[in-house]
C-alpha cells in the first residue's frame, strides 16, 4: 500500500476549500453515525483495543481502567506508535503496568513500529482473525475516532471480515493540548478532516456508502448488544 500521500496534522480550516460542500458534509454524516453507536455496548465485547500515538496517555489510562473493570473483555489489544515522534515511548507491560495494568492476560501488544493508522489497524485486524475476537471495542481520542474506526472497517472489510465494532471515545477536555504537537482537538480535527476525504480517496478508510451498509448489517444482526437487551 503506498504510503506517500501524507496530511499534516495541523492545517488550516482554508485547506479544506479544494474539496467539495458534498464531501465536507459526507465526513460528517459519518462522524455523526460513528459517535451515535451506543457507547455501553463496549461493555459486551469480546475485546478492547486502543490505538496509541502523539504522546496521549490518556488513551491508554482509559484503555487500562476499562480492562480492569471488565473482566469478561478476553483480550486487550495495544497498537504500537510511530517512533519518529518525539513523544513516542517504549510499548512494553512494564510501562502499561505504570499506567494501571493489573490483568495481565490477554493483554497483547504490538511488535515494532506502526508510523500510521493503517498499520495499526491491519494489526488489530491479524489479531482478530488470530484470537478468533468475534465482537470488538476501539478506544482512541474523539478527535481521532472516526478516521481510526473508518480505517479498521476497511481493514476488516478487505479481509472479508465482518464483527461488532464499537467506538469508544477517550474521556479528555477538547481543550487539552496533545503532546506531540501542542495542539488541542479543534486545532487537528480540520487535518482529521482533510485525512478522512484523501485516504477514502486512496482506498485507505471506508466510504461512507461502506459505513452505511456496515451499520444496517449492525444494527439488523446486533441490535440487542446495541441496546442492552437481553438476547
Amino acid at each position: 500500500m503506498d504510503r506517500d500521500v501524507v496530511v499534516p496534522r495541523l492545517v488550516r480550516d482554508e485547506d479544506l476549500a479544494g474539496f467539495t460542500a458534498g464531501q465536507l458534509l459526507d465526513v460528517l454524516r459519518a462522524v455523526t453515525v460513528i459517535l451515535a453507536l451506543p457507547r455501553p455496548a463496549a461493555g459486551h465485547v469480546d475485546a478492547l483495543a486502543v490505538a496509541t500515538g502523539q504522546g496521549e496517555q490518556w488513551r491508554l489510562s482509559q484503555a487500562i481502567r476499562d480492562w480492569e473493570a471488565n473482566p469478561g473483555l478476553r483480550h486487550l489489544l495495544v497498537t504500537n506508535g510511530n517512533p519518529a515522534e518525539e513523544t513516542y515511548v517504549d510499548l512494553t507491560l512494564d510501562h502499561l503496568r505504570g499506567l494501571g495494568l493489573r490483568r495481565v492476560d490477554g493483554v497483547c501488544l504490538q511488535v515494532g513500529p506502526a508510523p500510521d493508522t493503517g498499520r495499526q489497524a491491519a494489526w488489530i485486524v491479524d489479531r482478530v482473525q488470530g484470537l478468533g475476537i468475534t465482537s470488538l471495542a476501539l478506544a482512541v481520542s474523539p478527535y481521532h475516532l472516526p478516521r481510526a474506526y473508518l480505517t479498521v472497517l476497511k481493514a476488516l472489510d478487505r479481509c472479508g471480515l465482518r464483527l461488532p465494532l464499537i467506538p469508544v471515545p477517550v474521556a479528555v477536555c477538547p481543550d487539552t493540548p496533545v503532546p506531540e504537537t501542542g495542539g488541542t482537538a479543534y486545532d487537528l480535527l480540520p487535518g482529521e478532516v482533510m485525512r478522512i476525504l484523501t485516504y477514502t480517496d486512496r482506498g485507505w478508510v471506508a466510504t461512507l456508502g461502506e459505513l452505511q451498509q456496515y451499520l444496517r448489517w449492525l444494527w439488523g444482526r446486533h441490535q440487542s448488544l446495541l441496546v442492552g437487551a437481553p438476547d
